[in-house]
């Protein structure tokens, strides 16, 4: 890290809008919600031919970053790495998350790994193992979990203890994305942001047009997520605890999720810690993919017992975004 200048980040992936409005609100002094201290100055665009998400957006969202914020495009992912201080790693198609951190993982740089980590319990590890090999420090997440109105929601001490939460939003389907790891990776992470680690058993109930996921947790709280393809697109959460309830409506809060996540994102890579431990977001992945077998078996499926080596969790295969 640079000392007494603006940190350089480094993006690779130019195939999500996030790579766009990321870059907006570090990079863009006058922007409302301008996040300082960092700014995005080098990228590498990425993309996978299969996912037309991501094919049909590269191009487009390289060249805004070329020419409206002066970011110098990279022919590699080394390249990015090599020329400066962290990395944002914001490719949008989950598979290629492992393979691209692996080419990145040796320059020893910090790297935030834009939701969701991966698409399978094996990649995820396989990335903490990475990591940990290089001394590298990684953080995972959506956004979503860092909306105001939740933070403030979980941090409440009042009515005592968190005993449950209930979680909704939009759940698309993607092919090349296994069920919950397109969408209903943001409920996830807001379901673990109220309740934290300790899930051991998840049951789904899924039709065309929803899903309810039910997570049981060791010390007998449960915790829930409802999934929309039908309906309103809005995400929140009710946090129950021993006393009252509080809800969270997601779009409430004063300062947009993306803008929060940044600056949580800037104390880490200028000295401070991930806010998100890497073993957590491990869980929130056996989550999910405990959570898209049970789409499938109908049957309860225990986070302990994870797919044979090589393969990953039965996954529907999706249709377009609703």
């Amino acid at each position: 890290m640079q000392m007494n200048s603006v940190l350089r980040i480094g993006m690779i992936g130019l195939d999500t809008s996030h790579a766009v409005d990321f870059t907006e609100l570090l990079n863009d002094p006058n922007h409302q919600h301008h996040v300082p201290g960092a700014r995005v100055t080098v990228a590498f665009p990425g993309g996978s031919p299969d996912f037309e998400l991501s094919a049909g957006r590269v191009e487009g969202f390289t060249e805004t970053l070329r020419s409206k914020h002066g970011v110098e495009i990279a022919d590699t992912p080394e390249a990015v790495a090599e020329h400066c201080d962290a990395i944002l790693l914001e490719s949008v198609d989950g598979r290629v998350h492992l393979e691209q951190f692996r080419r990145i993982a040796p320059y020893g740089k910090s790297v935030f790994i834009d939701k969701p980590l991966a698409v399978s319990s094996q990649d995820a590890e396989e990335i903490a193992r990475v990591a940990e090999q290089h001394g590298v420090e990684v953080m995972s997440c959506s956004a979503v979990r860092f909306a105001q109105t939740l933070t403030e929601a979980v941090a409440s001490e009042e009515g005592g203890a968190i005993i449950g939460a209930d979680c909704y939003g939009p759940m698309d389907l993607q092919p090349t994305q296994p069920g919950l790891f397109w969408y209903g990776v943001h409920t996830a992470d807001m379901l673990y942001a109220a309740m934290g680690t300790g899930c051991i058993r998840v049951q789904a109930h899924t039709n065309d047009d929803h899903d309810l996921i039910v997570g049981t947790w060791a010390d007998g709280r449960i915790g829930t997520i409802r999934g929309n393809r039908r309906g309103n697109r809005r995400f929140g959460a009710w946090v129950h605890r021993e006393k009252q309830t509080l809800y969270a409506d997601v779009y409430a809060s004063d300062k947009p999720y993306y803008a929060l996540l940044l600056e949580s994102i800037v104390r880490w890579f200028t000295g401070g810690r991930p806010a998100i431990d890497l073993r957590e977001t491990l869980e929130v992945v056996r989550f999910m993919e405990a959570a898209n077998e049970s789409c499938v078996t109908g049957r309860e499926v225990a986070l302990g017992v994870s797919p044979a080596s090589g393969q990953t969790a039965a996954a529907r295969e999706g249709g377009n975004p609703s």
